[in-house]
């Protein structure tokens, strides 16, 4: 594809399928130049640098969370569902996850996720810091039950690229360590009932539960805080 016809915007695209696919590890420009069936060189004409693509792709992905109406959804339904989306963002763009530890993101889609979630906690009763407390809250929240997940996948990738068969030596991973964790007596009671694949894992529903959780720990210091001030 010429320079002359390549856009930003197909750039970042075809940035986030090859990040979907190879992580940050698997991006650079030969490799998105082969995707987009030109030059790498020609790509340096709309973005300046990797660093600065893995921007414009994280910013990118923001704009697949749904921002719920204020207006016809009470806030704890919007903070939960705005939660839930951000999580399943993170799930499809596993990468994400490692690049919000090396990289600053910034820009409009960001901007707008990071707007409405104030909007919301602020819907709630939250005023000034604790309106933004609120939302890292829930944010960080989010992010760490996504980490394994993403760890996971980087994993598997690199040993895919060293030769092998990733999940048989995933397998042999996980086998070691329920070994190693029957040594301990409530470790041991769990494993008892669960397979090699199993262990490790959270269970069923462990995401939707620790969020409700912690949304009723807000309502809570909501309330606690409206007797005190009445």
């Amino acid at each position: 594809m010429p320079r002359d016809t390549l856009t930003r915007d197909q750039i970042v695209q075809t940035a986030i399928e090859l990040l979907d696919a190879e992580g940050l590890e698997g991006l650079n420009m030969r490799a998105l130049g082969k995707r987009l069936d030109s030059a790498a060189t020609a790509v340096y004409w709309h973005v300046k640098n990797k660093d600065d693509l893995v921007v414009l792709a994280g910013d990118q992905v923001w704009n697949e969370i749904t921002l719920p109406d204020l207006d016809t959804v009470g806030w704890r339904a919007a903070a939960a569902a705005m939660a839930a989306d951000f999580h399943a963002m993170l799930g499809r763009h596993p990468w994400l996850v490692q690049a919000l530890a090396t990289h600053a993101f910034y820009g409009p889609g960001k901007a707008r996720h990071d707007d409405h979630s104030l909007a919301v906690y602020e819907a709630a009763g939250f005023v000034g810091a604790e309106a933004d407390q609120a939302t890292a809250t829930v944010f960080m929240y989010v992010l760490g039950n996504a980490v394994a997940a993403s760890a996971t996948a980087s994993l598997s990738r690199r040993l895919d690229r060293d030769g092998g068969d990733a999940e048989e030596r995933l397998g042999a991973v996980m086998r070691e360590a329920r070994d190693v964790a029957r040594a301990f007596p409530r470790l041991r009671a769990r494993l008892d009932t669960t397979t090699a694949a199993e262990y490790g894992g959270a269970p069923e529903a462990t995401f939707e539960y620790g969020l409700q959780a912690l949304l009723n720990g807000l309502e809570a210091r909501l309330s606690s805080d409206a007797s005190r001030t009445s």
